[in-house]
């Protein structure tokens, strides 16, 4: 299956997501056909590197091509601008000109920091990304958002830079653990709460064959959230407009990830805010009533938490809220629900909300 991400601003930029089990063992071919080069930076983690690096770069040496291997220490914590410049230095010592490309080898953290090594290096060269994890087939992967945390906050330096192409081999979630796996859905529930009830129901209906693994189930999920976001980003490249109801639930997602020190990983976070900003949604009578309960349900048959951590503080949050990037004029603004499968908005208005900081304390404290 191919789905074309037609960019409007950018056209000559457009690019294909290719979806179907096996494609992985056809990534040579398929890079003559997308993304030919004289050089291959495979970039991955520590942890993906072996289950899937490895052999990729050596799939590629094989076909002819030279492929070098870079990898970095897996986890959040790790998506730094030391990592950035520490695989641009070794791609640099190697001597990889700007006929060379990037192949961004595992899962959201790889994505995007192997996307911002691509989009910066010798000013810019090719990015072919192949996603290992659920998070990152669905979401990460697709839409050009490349960068790297700092103290200040999360993915706060970065650039747009779209792939040539995503190769997304349902083959390769078979790695995941159930926790790895939950974490990727809490992205597949926010497509279904901005843009598609039928689908929400679906995972509300099929989270058991999603978690067994049943290759027609996580086949659908995929595909379907994969031409969600797709849809979106082809309207909105660089998150001016329509494209910012992909944040639901990340403003405070992300608050909760950085207080945390990333202990929570990304979908759990993610999960938690949109429980907490679908309440506000209600609260300040934007989403319908009965909205986040049926938020709240799904996520708990998923496994995902839709609570904030003990000992996370309010005071805290909230600062870290201040530093999201939506954040105009001093204002906090949330990307909101207006009901399951709708967003609340529109090109005319907007499709954030400004909600003052008493708002927000108010929800997180009334737990």
């Amino acid at each position: 299956m191919t789905i074309r991400v037609p960019l409007l601003e950018q056209r000559d930029a457009s690019y294909d997501i290719l979806i179907n089990a096996g494609l992985v063992r056809q990534l040579d071919t398929i890079l003559a056909e997308y993304c030919p080069a004289a050089a291959y930076a495979v970039i991955s983690d520590s942890h993906v590197g072996k289950l899937y690096g490895e052999a990729i770069a050596k799939q590629v040496s094989d076909a002819g091509q030279r492929a070098e291997l870079y990898t970095f220490p897996a986890g959040e914590w790790n998506k730094t601008r030391e990592t950035w410049a520490a695989l641009s230095d070794q791609m640099l010592a190697a001597q990889l000109g700007r006929d060379s490309a990037v192949i961004a080898v595992g899962g959201g953290v790889v994505n995007d920091v192997a996307g911002f090594v691509a989009a910066t290096y010798l000013r810019g060269v090719p990015l072919v990304q192949v996603p290992t994890s659920l998070l990152a087939m669905i979401d990460s992967s697709i839409g050009g958002k490349t960068g790297v945390d700092v103290p200040a906050g999360k993915n706060l330096l970065g650039a747009f830079h779209q792939p040539r192409v995503v190769v997304a081999d349902p083959d390769l979630l078979g790695s995941l653990t159930s926790v790895q796996l939950a974490a990727g859905l809490a992205e597949a529930v926010k497509h279904g709460v901005i843009a598609d009830a039928d689908y929400f129901a679906f995972l509300e209906g099929e989270y058991a064959a999603i978690f067994a693994k049943h290759a027609p189930a996580l086949e659908r999920l995929v595909r379907r959230s994969v031409e969600i976001k797709a849809a979106v980003v082809a309207l909105d490249e660089r998150e001016q407009g329509r494209r910012a109801i992909l944040n639901f639930g990340h403003t405070i997602g992300h608050a909760i990830e950085a207080t945390s020190k990333y202990e929570v990983l990304h979908g759990e976070a993610v999960a938690i805010g949109m429980v907490y900003e679908g309440r506000l949604a209600e609260s300040i009578g934007i989403a319908a009533a009965g909205t986040v309960r049926r938020i709240a349900g799904v996520l708990e048959r998923l496994h995902l938490p839709t609570e904030r951590p003990e000992g996370s503080q309010v005071d805290d949050l909230v600062a870290a809220m201040r530093t999201d990037k939506k954040v105009r004029a001093g204002e906090i603004r949330l990307a909101l629900p207006k009901a399951i499968g709708a967003a609340h908005g529109s090109d005319v208005e907007g499709w954030t909300v400004v909600v003052n900081e008493d708002a927000i304390r108010q929800v997180l404290v009334n737990t």
